[in-house]
């Protein structure tokens, strides 16, 4: 049975930090991934949706060509080639962290992991990682466990992913052409990212927020200046409504909302993430748990003091 001072759980930006720290001040190190090194920010969040944001600024900027004292004819706009531009830009950091793990010599396991007791793992290898790790099933020993297994899309009660019809931003990045419309329920980060992008690609876009305000966790002069910004660029946006029902319809999706129908060719669900605690053992251990996250002390100890908890699964601001 291999035996560490730390085992990680979890790849992410929380995970492999702490993996690298931990190695660097000399404890043998290793952490368990399922899918890809990076986890959602590097391969499936922040990064390529900040590539392809600047892909659609420079957009914006050709367009407006006249207020800066140029003109051109035939302007194509290629949304594969940004999407292909925003996975290259992931891939390039996910193998700077896979170089970092060799660097640092850290064991990485690709597989499923989950507490058999308070010092061991069970690993299980999981069908399609891309971890760049070793194959291995079995019980890794621990000094101490750091549980760093982020969080996934959030959707409403009773409504399933159903794509092309009804996505989550994961299958939204994974598009290689925009939706020629698209209702985009929640104004939070997410959604206002990718309303803005699929509308400089040419998408009809209708947000829908159950609070007042666009970016409702923001200051309030924030949002209604947004609120003008996005009103000058032809997004349609629906403030102080609840979503009552989404339907499918033969042409894509009907959603009901303040006493409204907008219907649309796709219907993104953006109202936010809940923390992947599922399958981890944590009852059997006596790992507690409140509102489907980890709890955790101002030193990130869970209720067994030689696990830990970081990032996203602890409920707590849900940040790279």
């Amino acid at each position: 049975m291999p035996q560490y001072d730390v085992v990680v759980i979890g790849g992410g930006p929380g995970g492999y930090v702490a993996a690298i720290r931990a190695a660097q001040l000399g404890l043998k190190t290793a952490l368990v991934e399922r899918e890809h090194l990076g986890g959602v920010c590097l391969n499936w969040g922040c990064i390529p949706t900040k590539a392809l944001l600047r892909n659609a600024e420079v957009i914006e900027l050709l367009h407006r060509g006249k207020e800066f004292g140029f003109s051109f004819e035939n302007l194509q706009i290629d949304y594969e080639a940004a999407y292909r531009r925003s996975r290259q830009v992931a891939d390039r950091l996910v193998r700077g962290v896979q170089f970092l793990m060799r660097k640092n010599r850290i064991d990485v396991y690709e597989g499923e992991g989950r507490l058999r007791s308070a010092h061991q793992v069970e690993v299980h290898p999981t069908e399609g990682a891309a971890v760049g790790g070793q194959k291995f099933e079995g019980v890794l020993e621990a000094k101490s466990i750091i549980l760093a297994t982020g969080a996934r899309p959030r959707l409403l009660p009773g409504l399933a992913q159903d794509p092309p019809r009804v996505i989550t931003y994961r299958q939204a990045l994974e598009l290689k052409q925009v939706p020629r419309s698209i209702v985009i329920i929640g104004a939070g980060p997410i959604g206002l990212e990718f309303a803005y992008l699929f509308r400089v690609y040419g998408a009809e876009v209708t947000l829908i927020e159950m609070l007042p305000h666009l970016a409702p966790l923001e200051d309030e002069e924030i949002s209604i200046e947004l609120e003008k910004q996005f009103t000058r660029m032809g997004i349609r946006f629906l403030t102080g409504a609840r979503v009552e029902a989404v339907r499918a319809q033969n042409s894509g999706v009907a959603v009901e909302a303040g006493g409204k129908t907008v219907e649309a060719e796709t219907a993104l669900v953006a109202i936010g993430v809940q923390p992947n605690v599922e399958n981890l053992g944590l009852e059997a251990v006596g790992v507690q748990v409140e509102r489907g996250a980890i709890v955790v002390n101002d030193f990130m100890q869970t209720s067994v003091p030689n696990i830990y908890a970081i990032g996203d699964v602890t409920g707590k601001l849900a940040l790279a």
